[in-house]
Order: structure tokens, then sequence, then C-alpha cells
């Protein structure tokens, strides 16, 4: 294990502490914000009432030509609201100060562009697997924007990392957190937790997509609201704090150590990188995974998916993650030594006693799971682009099997693995995004010309 650990914090270094993935990540979002004429903005509008035109908890059934999309937004976020809501934007906190949130917010802003050339050009060259099921992805998008052996190394690159990014690596934070969190509520064994979890989400993977779109168009609402309300409690009670929690938030991104009370040694770049690195790991715009579900959605036009995509993200971090950092500064917990899920359990239980710990183990129950049948999702989209459809039961079992071993492994560790991991796949999406960028712009101004979308009201 320590072995392993030198190994991926020298990769990490590399990636996140040199900046790479810092200024990767928000160089294409800036780069898409002004190509598309800040389409985040122009166009938010459109994205609610697209979402919002199309919600249901019991939509139509999802079959081989693809999901509605609402049920491709709520697998979307089913993957992207988990454990970096809760858990992530602590550790954050944590390692970088309050002033990491601002820079999650920077790059989340950034990245709406990003998520939206994204969904479009997964739209637009999504395809059919050996079966007849609709599938896409950065793979199959890679393979367009680089033709011959570079484009099939990197689209083989990106597959695998994110077959152990997310299907098998990512995973085992989800279950990690949830046996963790249900240990400290409950006193219950994080194993235990973890094989239960596996045996549920296993009848789910082999559901296939339209199981997986049944329970996300349910369990993304519901769980949303949950945690929205349960936040809004605390932050009434804790009312008096918050407008010193946005204080802390807004000096400390740019003067850390001014900051009375301040952590020792977080400097600007610790706030930069590890708000970032939670931030990808939460919205994961630019990181392309939420893509394979984009790409199935039924909609007229690859635009329609888009504008939808980047609500995704908003919901994601201006909403959930915003307030779970607020919860957590505003307690005054921030600085007293914990990090991760515990320090987030400490900051509810300081203002509903010991039921905190029973809410934080109970909604991450719901993010981290629906985070697992996601990027379940997404994980078997890449073997299907690798080895077609006969090793897709197979990948199931191990995907299981990570479930479980994740529930007991260092906390740390994991963590670390799912960065390192995640910023790899991120360096191949980008290149294709910036490839493709004519073609995303074509998209968009396609939306007022011949192929003008009727928006609903």
């Amino acid at each position: 294990m320590d072995t392993i650990s030198a190994v991926v914090a020298a990769v990490n270094g590399v990636l996140w502490d040199k900046n790479i993935l810092l200024f990767a990540l928000c160089g294409t979002g800036i780069f898409f914000t002004f190509r598309l004429k800040f389409v985040q903005v122009t166009h938010f509008g459109e994205g609610f009432r697209r979402m919002f035109a199309e919600l249901s908890l019991h939509g139509e059934k999802a079959d081989s030509s693809g999901m509605s999309s609402f049920q491709a937004l709520a697998t979307a976020i089913a993957a992207q609201v988990g454990t970096g809501n809760i858990a992530g934007a602590a550790a954050a906190i944590a390692s970088g100060g309050p002033g990491a949130i601002f820079w999650m917010w920077v790059s989340a802003f950034f990245g709406m562009a990003t998520i939206y050339a994204e969904a479009t050009v997964a739209q637009k060259y999504k395809t059919r697997d050996e079966r007849g099921v609709t599938v896409g992805g950065p793979a199959f998008y890679i393979r367009e924007a680089f033709k011959g052996k570079f484009g099939a190394f990197l689209s083989g690159f990106f597959s695998v990392a994110i077959i152990l990014a997310l299907g098998l690596m990512g995973n085992m934070v989800q279950s990690n957190s949830i046996g963790s969190a249900f240990k400290t509520a409950f006193g219950a064994s994080p194993v235990v937790v973890g094989v239960v979890i596996a045996a549920v989400a296993f009848f789910i993977f082999v559901g296939g997509i339209s199981r997986i779109a049944s329970v996300t168009e349910k369990i993304v609402p519901i769980m949303a609201c949950l945690y929205i309300i349960g936040c809004v409690v605390v932050l009434a009670i804790n009312h008096s704090a918050i407008l010193e929690a946005f204080r802390l938030i807004f000096v400390s991104a740019f003067a850390p150590q001014s900051v009375a009370g301040g952590i020792a040694g977080v400097t600007v770049q610790k706030a930069m990188r590890f708000g970032v690195a939670r931030g990808l790991f939460s919205n994961e715009a630019g990181m392309g995974s939420t893509p394979h579900a984009h790409a199935v959605a039924k909609v007229n036009h690859p635009h329609e998916q888009g504008v939808v995509a980047m609500v995704g993200v908003f919901i994601d971090t201006f909403i959930i993650l915003t307030l779970t950092a607020l919860v957590v500064i505003s307690s005054g917990q921030w600085n007293s030594g914990l990090t991760s899920i515990d320090l987030a359990q400490s900051a509810f239980n300081a203002a509903l006693g010991s039921f905190g710990n029973i809410f934080v183990a109970v909604c991450l129950l719901f993010f981290a799971f629906s985070t697992i049948v996601g990027w379940y999702y997404f994980g078997e989209t890449n073997v299907k682009a690798l080895f077609g459809t006969k090793l897709v039961k197979p990948y199931a079992c191990l995907a299981v099997v990570f479930i479980i071993i994740g529930s007991a492994l260092k906390v740390d560790l994991v963590w670390n693995l799912s960065d390192m991991f995640n910023g790899l796949m991120v360096l191949p999406n980008l290149i294709a995004l910036l490839a493709l960028s004519g073609i995303v712009a074509k998209s968009y101004q396609e939306r007022s010309g011949s192929a003008r979308l009727k928006d609903p009201k």
C-alpha cells in the first residue's frame, strides 16, 4: 500500500500540483464560453425549461433507442451528485480552506460551457452496439476527431481510464464513504454495508438501460429535495454565521492566511488545486463521463441536450455542493482537523445533534448509490467500445467486487486513486473537444437557423 500510495502521489503531483489539469479544464471552459457566446448565461433559462418540461418520476420506458431527455439528465446527475457533494466538499475545505469553494464555483461556471460541448458532440456521434442499443460518449467522438491509429489510441486510452476511474476505482470511493458514514451513525460494519450495496447494485446493473433509467429518474429528484431541505434547516439554525461563511470563502480564495484561525500551510495554489480537483470529481464537467448519458437522450437536435446538460452542473455545484460548504463553514467545524465525511457529519451534528450523523448517512447512501449506478453505466459503455457486448457481464461482476473491497479500504488512498484516474481520462477528452469545437459551434448556430428548435414554455 505504501508503494502504491507513493506512485499515486507522484502522478497526482504532476497532474494537479503542477496545475496541468487546472489550466486544461478551466482553459477549455473559457474557450467554449467565448466561442459559444456565454451559452451558460444566454441559454441557462432554456435548459431549465427543457428539464421541467419532461420532469417525471414515471417517464417513458427507456429502450434500445435511448432515454428521454430528463432520464438522461437524471442519469448524469446521479453520477455527478455523489460523495463529492458531501465528503468531497468537506475534504476540499479541510485541505484547501474555505477558499477552495470559490474555485469550485469558478471551474463550474466555465465547466457549464464545457459540458454543453460534451453533450452536443456525444449526441452528434452516437451509434448502436452489436445488439442495436444506442451508445455514445468520448470513446466514439474521439475517433471522429482523430482518424487512424492516433484516434484509436486516444479512444482506447480514454476507455481504459474511465473503466478504472469510475466503474472500478470510483465506485470504491462511493462504497467507502457509505461504509464510513454508516459505521459512524449506526455502528454497522462497512464490509456488511458494502455487500448489501453491491447486491442491490448488481440487480440494477443486469437490468440494462431500461432499469438504470427507471431508477435514476425516481431517486435523483427525491434525494436532491431531501438533502436540500436538511441543509436549509441547518442553515436556518446557523443563520447568524452565513454571511461570515461567505466572507471566509471569498477572502481565503485569495489570501488564506489572512483568515483568522486559517489552516496552517494553506496557500492560494492549494485552495485552487483542491477546489478544482474536488469540483471536477463533483460536477464532472470536462471529465468525459456524463456525455455517455446525454448521448442516448432522444432529442430533436444536439443543442437541446447541450443546454439540459448545463443544468446538471448548476444543480450539482451551485446548489447542492454550495449548501454543503455553507453548512460546514457556518458550523465552525471546518478547521477542527477533521476531514472528508467525518467533517461533514460533525458539521451537521453541531446543529442537529446525533441526528446529524443519521441524516448524512442516509443522504450519502442515496447520493453515493445513485453515483454507483451512473458510473457503472459509463464504464459499461466503454467496455462495449473496447470489447463489444461479450464482456459486459464479467465487467458487472468485477464492479460488484470493487464495491465490496472499497467499503473497507483506507479513505485517503481511495480518494487519491480517484483523483489520478479522473485526471488521466480528462486529457484525451479535452483534446477531442477542442478538435471538434467547430462542430459544437455549428450546432449552436443551427439552433437559430434552419434547425430552429421548439423552445418549451
